[in-house]
């Protein structure tokens, strides 16, 4: 590992100067240094001191599918950014066609893709189209957008609007008006769960469709798997349930796949482990990998026409994203998609998902403290508890730890945290979909080591 700097001291003392870090308290920084990432291969990274990390977080929020170190995209990148690196999105390029063309390949239904730059900026456009929609053609009336409890869609005042997660959205208010919360699906803490849950859970959505009036209502926004207010996977026939409670009231499903997609869970996206078809798909994290930024909102055709009317000066989607427009994420995301598929990461995801559950599992036999485990393909979750029997989280602190003690023995782990008040208690597994039967096991051992050191 070269570090490429002859003053490592003096990019630290820069950092801790000027850059504002996100989701991190500055005031250790008087005492302790920053961690400084320097330089990634396959699973691993290396910070400034030279010390070596397996990270099983892609990249810390769930974004490096492919792993780091591709020159494949990388030698992309170079070539079309010194052809073309940009022009606004009013016009088309190559790679925006291209990509477009081999993305809408992998989403049967659906067929129109319209380019950003991040997740939230994407799970706006969705919430403006639906806005726009109820102006257009429903005399402004569908305009109310459901959302569900512990689910993330972003962090602009829009996309916290739509957000399940009372921690991430403390002090940010006031909220955008005409959105509303609908009940989750976490049998695992509900006072109400066996035999009929995921009927249940259903019939609650369809309470608050019900008590609002369906025709407020323009739209149904959730994750396929609830990410970071839990890893929660929908109990069975769920999905189902949901695409006909939609169908029933005539509301868009739009699917929040930014976590989810592009062969997270070992399919090209989450909702196709349902069998639900939606209206709207958004993404963003690992269709490039991180290598480029870019972020896609995808519509049926269906969504598409009702913006088609040249008799209406207001009447197209009068919106833009100026980093949309940048040909680096379609290139990246275009050779993103080629490794996905020449090195068959999704089938990887599925072998060495069910190999981190079942390795999760053999650690809930050892350790009381783990009172579920959960997930699909490369996206885990081991939910702690202080007693197996009233469910009790753990307290967030030694969670925190948990992750920490990793850390500290150069496996970086993530747990939910800043989420739900009390239920900051489960820790996140999303390696890299290159994972090796080899990389899963060392995650484990660390994760067992730590626990065996925390709650000692």
């Amino acid at each position: 590992m070269n570090v490429h700097t002859n003053d490592p001291q003096a990019v630290i003392d820069a950092d801790r100067a000027h850059v504002w870090h996100h989701l991190v308290q500055h005031k250790p920084f008087e005492t302790i240094d920053p961690q400084i990432i320097v330089e990634g291969k396959g699973m691993r990274v290396w910070d400034i001191t030279g010390k070596e990390h397996l990270d099983a977080v892609s990249g810390g929020v769930w974004t490096v599918n492919v792993g780091y170190g591709r020159t494949e995209i990388a030698d992309a990148l170079r070539d079309q950014l010194v052809k073309l690196c940009y022009f606004a999105g009013a016009k088309g390029t190559i790679p925006g066609a291209e990509f477009a063309q081999r993305l809408i390949g992998k989403m049967p239904g659906l067929s129109r893709v319209y380019y950003a730059n991040s997740g939230s900026e994407a799970n706006e456009k969705a919430f403006k189209m639906v806005r726009q929609i109820s102006q257009k053609h429903f005399g402004g009336k569908k305009s109310k957008i459901l959302y569900r409890d512990r689910d993330y869609h972003g962090t602009t005042i829009a996309c916290l609007s739509a957000g399940g997660q009372k921690e991430r959205n403390a002090q940010y208010g006031p909220f955008v008006p005409d959105f509303v919360e609908v009940p989750h699906c976490l049998e695992y803490q509900s006072l109400d769960r066996g035999e009929g849950y995921a009927e249940r859970a259903v019939k609650a959505i369809e309470d608050v469709i019900l008590r609002e009036g369906a025709d407020t209502i323009g739209a149904l926004c959730l994750e396929p798997i609830t990410a970071g207010g839990g890893i929660i996977v929908p109990p069975a026939g769920y999905w189902q349930g949901v695409q006909a409670l939609c169908q029933k009231y005539d509301i868009l499903l739009h699917i929040d796949e930014v976590v989810c997609g592009l062969g997270r869970t070992g399919t090209w996206f989450g909702y196709q482990q349902f069998g639900i078809q939606p209206d709207i798909v958004t993404m963003a994290k690992g269709v490039a990998s991180g290598y480029a930024a870019i972020s896609c909102c995808v519509t049926t055709e269906r969504v598409f026409d009702m913006f088609k009317d040249d008799t209406d000066k207001l009447g197209y989607f009068r919106d833009i994203s100026t980093f949309g427009g940048c040909t680096a994420g379609p290139t990246a995301a275009l050779e993103n998609l080629k490794i996905i598929e020449n090195e068959a990461l999704c089938d990887n995801s599925v072998a060495m998902g069910q190999r981190l559950q079942d390795n999760l599992l053999a650690l809930m036999d050892k350790h009381k403290v783990i009172g579920e485990v959960r997930g699909m393909g490369l996206f885990q979750g081991a939910e702690l508890v202080v007693d197996r029997d009233t469910r009790e989280p753990l307290d967030e602190k030694r969670v925190q730890a948990v992750v920490g003690d990793c850390l500290k023995n150069g496996v970086i782990i993530g747990a939910s945290n800043r989420s739900m008040p009390g239920f900051n208690n489960t820790l996140l597994f999303a390696p890299a979909l290159i994972a090796t039967a080899s990389d899963i096991d060392e995650i484990t051992a660390a994760v067992d080591n730590a626990l065996t050191r925390v709650m000692a």
